[in-house]
């Protein structure tokens, strides 16, 4: 589905992440976790195309996109839930998606709209409430929903848990297992390790952007030395 060859990218002169060499297939979910400042933010933004690709390659379905706009990442089926949601919070929920799916043929938004608020019936109690009154959950279910409005093969979330309660986590989580089953491809960036690596298939550490460990979650699980260095496990 996506595979980076030695992926180089940041801010100007700056490399945010160096030769980062990483494969996901269909229908799995990936983790990329690593402290922070690590490079994980900026590895999606860049698959995504909003941060600078230095050196490397970046394959879709084995069609280079290395240079191509951000506009025609998302029609060939990239989208990402970016760090922080950055929902628009002056516009009703139902305009968010309605946004999110600006790509589609507008006859799609209701078909589209509707699997979104099967995925997270809350969305549905709340779709003339303005984004910007949302609760934090509510809000990341939000940035997930406008992502799915543009049907994408592959999605990326960036920090799926962070700042939520327990029960609005297991909800998202529970979602992109669904969201699996269904045949799409995830990268997620996630704080909570544990949790990331109760459902991921593989998982990519980073640290100061350059990769340490590459391989299955439950070799990471297994793993006392990296648990210990990298992944806050015990």
């Amino acid at each position: 589905m996506l595979e980076l060859k030695n992926l180089t990218c940041g801010y100007g002169t700056f490399e945010a992440v160096s030769d980062l060499s990483l494969i996901l297939q269909p229908a799995t979910i990936t983790a990329l976790v690593g402290a922070n400042g690590a490079g994980k933010s900026s590895t999606l933004m860049c698959i995504a195309g909003h941060v600078q690709l230095q050196r490397g390659t970046i394959l879709f379905e084995k069609r280079d996109i290395s240079t191509m706009a951000p506009p025609d990442r998302v029609r060939l089926g990239i989208a990402i839930s970016p760090e922080g949601r950055r929902l628009f919070k002056d516009l009703s929920v139902e305009d968010n998606l309605r946004v999110g799916g600006l790509i589609r043929p507008k006859t799609d938004f209701q078909e589209d709209r509707d699997k979104v608020l099967t995925l997270f019936p809350r969305l549905g109690e709340r779709l003339n409430s303005l984004a910007g009154n949302l609760s934090g959950g509510e809000q990341q279910m939000l940035a997930i929903g406008r992502a799915l409005m543009t049907r994408p093969k592959l999605i990326m979330i960036d920090e799926l848990s962070l700042g939520l309660m327990p029960k609005v986590i297991d909800l998202c989580y529970d979602a992109l297992q669904q969201l699996r089953s269904e045949g799409m491809t995830i990268l997620l960036v996630e704080q909570n390790t544990d949790r990331a690596l109760s459902v991921a298939d593989q998982v990519c550490v980073l640290e100061s952007g350059r990769t340490v460990w590459q391989g299955t979650a439950d070799a990471a699980a297994k793993d006392p030395d990296l648990a210990a260095a990298y992944l806050g496990l015990h």
